[in-house]
């Protein structure tokens, strides 16, 4: 999960002319683009830009990484929590437009599964309605998520402050 504080295209950045992956905007916003060619350019020319996006790289492997796990270890409703933060944390706004099928399909689950989850502790903590999901208790759903949340936040902080 990228959001403002990072960057889809790093192939280009370790030397490779493509990828078999896409990027699927999830959450509207703006963004800004650069051609492989100057965004190669920028970072052979300058140290400091090359050092910072290679510690994006290592925080960005540590979040996919714990995903991975996070996924085969943890309960749904600690996963969706985890998930509603960092998207939460990308978008820097309690209020998201995210859909039950659209979550489902983040989280690698049934439909059914979500609205299970949403329903088991959620109710106090996000406020969910036809394709929107607004968080109530940041504290609390943090409190309701797994160690993998924390985690990464902490690690890309440190990483790239």
């Amino acid at each position: 999960m990228i959001g403002n504080e990072g960057l889809v295209g790093m192939p280009i950045l370790l030397g490779a002319e493509t990828s078999p992956l896409e990027a699927m905007v999830q959450i509207p916003g703006s963004a800004l683009r650069i051609e492989a060619g100057v965004f190669r350019d920028e970072v052979g020319r300058c140290t400091a830009l090359l050092g910072l996006l290679l510690r994006y790289v290592q925080a960005l492997h540590i979040q996919v990484s714990l995903s991975a796990a996070c996924n085969a270890r943890h309960s749904l409703p600690e996963r969706l929590a985890r998930w509603l933060l960092m998207a939460r944390d990308r978008a820097t706004s309690d209020r998201m437009p995210l859909s039950h099928e659209f979550l489902a399909m983040m989280l690698g689950v049934r439909r059914a599964g979500v609205t299970v989850a949403v329903g088991t502790k959620g109710r106090q903590l996000i406020y969910n309605t036809h394709g929107q999901v607004t968080i109530l208790d940041r504290r609390g759903l943090e409190g309701a998520c797994c160690e993998c949340y924390h985690t990464v936040r902490n690690e890309h902080q440190r990483l790239v402050p």
